[in-house]
């Protein structure tokens, strides 16, 4: 008899309660604990972009004095354009992932010469941009533009793989597309920026990958994996890349 594997379940939405339990404890944490960050206090489509690449795979108080500094350098797409890409990835250090402001120049330049200079808002024409993902579309569109728009970064992801989820490998292709759904189910239709910067700011910070701070945590009490063990989150993670 052939043994056949069963099907992995699709994990479920959220239920409306839940989510709006989830959006009220989370907008709460935000208004007492968010970070006062300056790309917060801007609505700049390539100051927020800018930020966005800064902080791919860098930390927020390594990318505060180097966005300052850029801005003072490039403070708009026009003057980044005309720049040469040296000199771009010479102001960029020591950040590393050089790759990074490279882009941001290529992007500087199409902007300036196919969109007046500007970025546009719609995710289509955004996606366009070699360089610009699913994740910092969104961003773009919330942050800048002020639309409804979900975003998934590493800190996101994991707070709501946690919160909701709880079991499988939240690595995986099919996860991360559910966790997109799940971002896309919980959004509000309303403080859509405050949201979101809210989700970021409590990856970083309280839903942290090796110590999470579990017992102050205000969603605790609906949180699929609380109180959070790291040591047997490795073990199992391991037995699902394996299976």
């Amino acid at each position: 008899m052939l043994n056949v594997p069963r099907a992995r379940k699709t994990p479920p939405l959220p239920a409306p309660a839940l989510r709006r339990w989830f959006r009220r404890r989370l907008l709460q944490w935000y208004d007492k604990h968010g970070r006062d960050l300056p790309w917060r206090e801007t609505r700049d489509p390539y100051h927020i972009l800018v930020s966005e690449v800064m902080l791919q795979q860098t930390q927020v108080d390594r990318v505060l004095p180097k966005y300052r500094e850029w801005l003072d350098r490039y403070p708009t797409f026009e003057a980044l354009a005309e720049a040469p890409e040296h000199d771009a990835v010479t102001t960029w250090y020591p950040l590393g992932y050089n790759i990074r402001p490279r882009r941001l120049h290529a992007i500087a330049r199409e902007a300036v010469e196919s969109y007046g200079g500007q970025l546009p808002q719609d995710e289509e024409t955004l996606l366009s941009f070699k360089g610009i993902g699913e994740y910092t579309a969104g961003a773009i569109r919330s942050f800048a533009f002020g639309e409804r728009a979900a975003i998934l970064d590493t800190n996101v992801a994991r707070v709501l793989f946690r919160v909701f989820v709880g079991r499988g490998d939240p690595k995986s292709h099919a996860m991360k597309r559910r966790l997109w759904d799940i971002s896309w189910a919980v959004l509000p239709h309303k403080h859509v920026f405050d949201f979101n910067q809210a989700l970021m700011d409590f990856g970083a910070t309280v839903c942290s990958a090796r110590a999470p701070q579990c017992q102050p945590c205000p969603l605790s009490s609906r949180c699929r994996t609380y109180p959070f063990d790291a040591t047997s989150s490795r073990r199992a993670s391991k037995v699902t890349t394996r299976s």
